[in-house]
């Protein structure tokens, strides 16, 4: 682009926006419209769709542009920002009619994917959060997390870069904040990365930061031994504040995370377990079963509640106490039909926090408020004891809000501000005087198209209305006379000719300006109105929070009754029982056909060695027994008959593996890695689900890095299931030790799987009988079976012919002779003399035919 003095006055005032922003596009509102210069127009055009036009010149050249109308711009805005694109909103602050050159602007707010507030941007069920990592000495880090759209602030320390990273895989934030310099290291997804200002995470400006939101309640909030989360802290504040335009006011306090409390678990075994998301995202998981939630709000909770499983402590045995009430008598039903349609509440308060919540918004908190007083009576009823929230709700305050929101807020509301029309005339004299003045206009255009037909003698003249032009005298084009001499022509059509007049100028301007001071002051007493509902924030963020709480349990009650699934029972043994277990998932593809299982971990055994076919159930077994610890502990009851367990502080997995080409690792490295994770990390309260250890190499490595992990475990006395094929380790003696299979049938390479867990090893694989399953030619199951004879049996193997050095060694063993063959598929047992025959005669042709 050329130099800014040589461009028009409004791409100097663009182009000085864009220098704010440099790396975001920037959406220029120019009357109705959101415009894009230069490059932003012909990136967004081809990123949305949409034409790419010019406007005119400007430093010689044309401007390349293209826009989208203000009235769906929200819907190409959420499309750029889940392209993880940065978008800049610059307003019309200035009235167009006063301004002698362009009208003013500024930037209003910043669009980043951490950042997002408005409804259309933002998944009802899901999170949008912003990440700040403040690294220390000794690769030692602070976290914290925003979620700007709920006013929730986390904080953590963590010892090491990767304990970090596993917890950033986990959490999925949209947008992670570094100090500038910082390297974005292994884990870190390049794409959501943003540097900043290594200011942002000095510990002088932290503090400033820190006191401007909290002041002395900071003390209050536990979290005085972060001082590195507390400058991350800092710093998410700062940055989204800056985006935003405006105080976080929806950020009442800062939550401390505290690893003691968490039962640990790691991205892999999210994954691997399907707690968040199914194998191809949109399969089956833990999250779709459990997420039947009346409110958007319990949904995120329950989120929230899988990525921070409880060790056993007494918030987790109140979440138990909860769901037993509301199971009982089936009173979850009741609360459910309490909260059903609820609007996203604690959303709509965090746009009145930044004074962008629509009249809908507050229209839909006047709802909330109205049934409010049912929602609490429901949730005391569903409780023996009432919660002290609920039990001290200030039901007189909320009941003023609502009655001040009744009184201002008209019945049918419109989705934006910009036309008005959303606060009721007697809400305020001076509004109702203003919009009187424009409601009576109407009679006095009808005198005024009287006098003036009267006065041209024009039968057919009319005076109108449009939203382009204003007021106008309209005479028809067949109208061939005179007009008077004081008309003035303002616009011609197809039709007709369009004037003004003196009167009619004088009768537009004062309707034009009550019209603009209505709706100017109309604006005003709606700012108040939305600091007047942000005074009432904590209290109800408080109240709230309890709702999608008790909304959350509800909701775990309905699929405890729904899905026949039992409390399961803590205790401080060392002890793991679970009885007739069921894998949730599977339980509900297969429904009646899913065969429970036992399980049975305790002082005197901490290992099962599992055995037996592929597609037998080893791994839904283990599974589920990793799904009914982890149900357990976020409050849920479990698909079993009963679950009996003792503490656990970790769940690990280490099921199934792919490569990583992108990072240069192979399937085996990558398994290598998560089963070195696992055996430095475990302790004797660790949950280990282990999966084919050993698969990706030789088999003897395999076989031994297999044997040593056994042993390393049993060490360390982890609760661990351990399946395999290496049935070498059937042989490992150690009383903690107990070998199990999963039992099948088999008889000419066909199997029928039981799926029942039994104790001792497994007497024999069925491979041969799974490869004849999956449609494995028989030519080649054949060649397979004489080699397994020969492998099992080295005296049976065929005596090969001396062969030279030089001649390529065979990789199959011939197959047996086609007549041999089918002997052995006759059974003397059941044959009658004519089959005898028939058989003989096909045992002659197939010699015949191979000779």
């Amino acid at each position: 682009m050329s130099a800014n003095h040589e461009h028009t006055p409004v791409m100097r005032q663009y182009l000085a926006l864009k220098a704010e922003n440099p790396d975001a596009l920037l959406f220029f509102r120019m009357g109705d419209f959101y415009e894009l210069f230069y490059e932003d127009a012909s990136r967004v055009a081809e990123l949305l769709g949409i034409a790419l036009t010019t406007r005119g010149q400007s430093a010689g050249a044309p401007i390349p542009m293209a826009g989208v109308p203000i009235h769906s711009a929200e819907a190409y805005l959420a499309r750029l920002v889940r392209a993880g694109l940065k978008v800049a909103i610059a307003e019309q602050i200035g009235d167009p009619a006063l301004a002698k050159g362009p009208v003013e602007r500024s930037i209003s707010r910043v669009l980043t994917p951490g950042t997002l507030v408005d409804a259309s941007l933002l998944e009802p069920e899901q999170e949008s959060l912003l990440a700040a990592l403040c690294p220390g000495s000794e690769n030692t880090w602070g976290l914290a997390l925003l979620s700007v759209a709920s006013g929730e602030l986390r904080v953590q320390d963590f010892a090491s870069q990767a304990t970090l990273a596993d917890r950033l895989r986990q959490l999925q934030p949209a947008e992670i904040l570094l100090p500038e310099g910082q390297e974005i290291f292994s884990g870190l997804a390049p794409e959501r990365c943003q540097q900043i200002s290594q200011k942002s995470f000095q510990q002088n400006i932290s503090e400033r930061v820190l006191q401007r939101y909290f002041g002395n309640r900071l003390g209050s909030f536990g979290v005085a031994d972060h001082p590195l989360a507390l400058r991350a802290a800092a710093a998410v504040l700062d940055y989204a504040e800056s985006r935003l335009k405006i105080s976080l006011a929806q950020v009442q306090r800062i939550t401390p995370e505290r690893p003691a409390e968490i039962l640990g678990i790691d991205a892999n075994a999210l994954r691997s377990l399907e707690i968040l998301a199914g194998r191809d995202n949109d399969g089956p998981s833990l999250w779709r079963l459990l997420q039947h939630c009346q409110t958007p709000m319990a949904a995120r909770l329950l989120r929230r509640w899988l990525l921070r499983p409880l060790r056993q402590g007494e918030e987790l045995l109140i979440r138990q106490q909860r769901v037993a009430q509301l199971v009982e008598g089936s009173r979850y039903r009741n609360l459910q039909q309490s909260l059903h349609g609820l609007a996203d509440i604690e959303r709509v308060l965090t746009r009145v926090a930044l004074e962008r919540a629509s009249p809908r918004d507050l229209g839909q908190l006047r709802h909330f408020l109205q049934r409010l007083p049912e929602i609490l009576a429901a949730i005391a009823a569903a409780q023996e004891s009432a919660s002290p929230t609920v039990a001290s709700a200030d039901l007189e305050r909320f009941a003023q809000l609502q009655g001040l929101l009744e009184r201002a807020l008209v019945d049918e509301l419109p989705l934006s501000q910009r036309d008005g029309g959303y606060l009721r005339d007697d809400y305020d004299p001076e509004l109702g005087a203003l919009r009187h003045a424009e409601q009576n206009v109407g009679q006095e255009l009808a005198d005024l198209e009287a006098a003036e037909r009267e006065r041209s003698g024009i039968a057919q003249l009319r005076v109108q209305f449009n939203r382009v032009h204003g007021y106008f005298i309209e005479i028809p084009r067949s109208y061939e006379g005179p007009v008077p001499a004081d008309y003035r022509r303002r616009q011609s059509t197809k039709n007709a000719e369009r004037f003004s007049n003196v009167t009619l100028k004088e009768i537009e301007d004062r309707v034009l300006s009550a019209e603009s001071r209505a709706l100017s002051r109309e604006k005003a007493l709606y700012t108040e109105l939305l600091h007047t509902v942000a005074e009432q924030l904590p209290a109800l963020q408080e109240v709230l929070a309890e709702i999608a709480q008790w909304d959350l349990l509800a909701n775990f009650a309905e699929r405890a009754h729904s899905l026949r699934w039992i409390a399961p029972e803590f205790c401080d043994e060392a002890v793991l029982e679970i009885a007739a277990g069921r894998h949730p998932l599977v339980e509900v593809e297969l429904g009646a056909h899913f065969v429970p299982n036992d399980l049975h971990l305790h002082d005197e055994r901490r290992m099962l060695l599992i055995t037996g076919p592929n597609m037998g159930g080893k791994s839904t077994y283990m599974r589920q027994v990793a799904l009914i610890v982890f149900l357990a502990h976020i409050g849920c009851w479990v698909p079993a008959q009963a679950a009996r367990l003792g503490p656990v502080d970790q769940i690990f997995t280490r099921i199934g593996a792919a490569d990583d080409l992108a990072g240069g690792r192979s399937t085996f490295m990558v398994e290598m890695q998560e089963s070195a994770q696992i055996l430095h990390l475990a302790t004797a309260e660790s949950l280990i689900i282990l999966d084919e250890i050993g698969r990706g190499t030789a088999t003897y490595d395999g076989l031994a890095i297999a044997w040593a992990t056994a042993e390393e475990l049993l060490r360390k006395g982890s609760y661990t299931l351990f399946a395999t094929h290496y049935f070498e380790l059937t042989d490992m003696q150690h009383p903690l030790l107990a070998n199990v299979h999963v039992d099948a049938l088999a008889a000419n390479d066909r199997v029928t799987f039981l799926h029942q867990i039994e104790d001792g090893p497994a007497t024999q694989s069925f491979g041969l009988a799974v490869a004849r399953l999956a449609g494995l030619p028989d030519t080649v199951l054949q060649s397979a079976r004489a080699r397994l004879a020969s492998l099992e049996d080295p005296a049976r193997a065929p005596i090969a012919e001396p062969q030279s050095a030089t001649q390529q060694l065979s990789l199959f063993i011939d197959a047996p002779h086609p007549a041999i063959q089918a002997l052995r598929e006759i059974d003397p047992e059941d044959f009658s003399p004519r089959a005898a025959l028939e058989a003989l005669f096909r045992l002659r042709r197939l010699v015949e035919e191979s000779d």
